[in-house]
């Protein structure tokens, strides 16, 4: 029996023919080749018809798109083998080389927009450079045509007529979007510009945020208690003069109360007499604990907040 396929002896593929043992050998580097009466496997999709040369690629496809069914064109799709490596014919080339090279081809003047022509012309532009631009940038637009002539203003034929073969000869291509279509695209080009300017704005700013949070805390904070010291003076005097002018007259409040027994009073005198109250008006008597004075000295002492948080 003639062979159907030629299988790999390094991996065992089963090949077609000729041409993908070729290709088989490229991209493995494998060499070892021999015909087999073994018909490489072919399971088509019921649902898509999509071919599948193995097990394994069947599984891929039903992980994929969920078709379980296949029918078994094996045996349809086998054929003998051919072992002849096809050779590329080259004698249509060497003819055509060969009329080439006995007769000159005829030359003629390619064919541009004449739209774009007229506009280079009213520009200064030669008519022979106008048309060479247009030709050579691919008859797109008149920018383009522009940047040929700068690019290419210092070449020996940029003033001749460009020549081309008859067999060559095309038309000038035409732009392939209409008007309505380039709109579109230019509208797009230039969301896609915004995004990308809004995008670049975001990250600067985040950046600039990022800087501006990391200010030195410690001046921060020493600058936050000189503001609050200096807010508290402010108001503890305002209160001294709107009260009396000065701390004693906040002390007789607690006269009536001297005879008190109760112990919770004996420690607010001997705490009161040593608290800082005391200390700025310099005087030994104890100040009433409900004076606006002595509640604001009161915060700024830790032992007085202990002490009155049973009051």
């Amino acid at each position: 029996m003639a062979g159907v396929s030629l299988k790999c002896g390094d991996c065992g593929a089963l090949l077609k023919s000729v041409e993908e043992a070729q290709e088989h050998a490229e991209l493995t580097s494998h060499s070892n080749f021999s015909e087999s009466t073994e018909a490489v496997l072919n399971l088509v999709c019921s649902s898509c018809g999509k071919p599948c040369r193995s097990k394994i690629e069947s599984d891929l496809h039903t992980k994929r798109t969920g078709h379980t069914e296949f029918i078994d064109k094996t045996l349809e799709a086998a054929k003998p083998i051919s072992l002849e490596v096809p050779k590329v014919a080259k004698e249509s080339e060497e003819a055509i080389a060969a009329g080439s090279t006995s007769e000159p081809e005829e030359m003629v003047v390619p064919e541009v927009d004449k739209k774009l022509l007229e506009e280079l012309e009213a520009m200064g532009f030669p008519t022979a450079r106008a048309t060479r631009a247009i030709h050579f940038s691919g008859n797109t637009s008149l920018e383009a045509a522009v940047n040929w002539v700068v690019e290419h203003e210092a070449d020996p034929d940029i003033d001749q007529m460009p020549m081309v073969p008859v067999n060559r000869h095309v038309e000038a291509s035409k732009p392939s979007l209409t008007p309505e279509e380039m709109k579109l695209k230019a509208q797009e080009l230039r969301r896609g510009f915004e995004w990308a300017r809004s995008c670049w704005k975001q990250n600067v700013l985040k950046k600039k945020m990022k800087e501006n949070v990391w200010w030195p805390c410690g001046k921060l904070k020493k600058r936050k208690r000189n503001e609050h010291g200096k807010r508290f003076v402010r108001n503890w005097r305002k209160i001294r003069q709107r009260e009396g002018g000065s701390l004693g007259c906040h002390q007789r409040s607690l006269q009536q109360h001297r005879n008190l027994l109760h112990p919770l009073w004996r420690r607010k005198r001997a705490h009161c007499q040593l608290g800082l109250p005391q200390r700025l008006n310099k005087c030994a008597n104890v100040c009433d604990p409900s004076s606006k004075i002595t509640r604001m000295m009161m915060r700024k002492s830790r032992e007085h907040s202990r002490l009155f948080l049973h009051t």
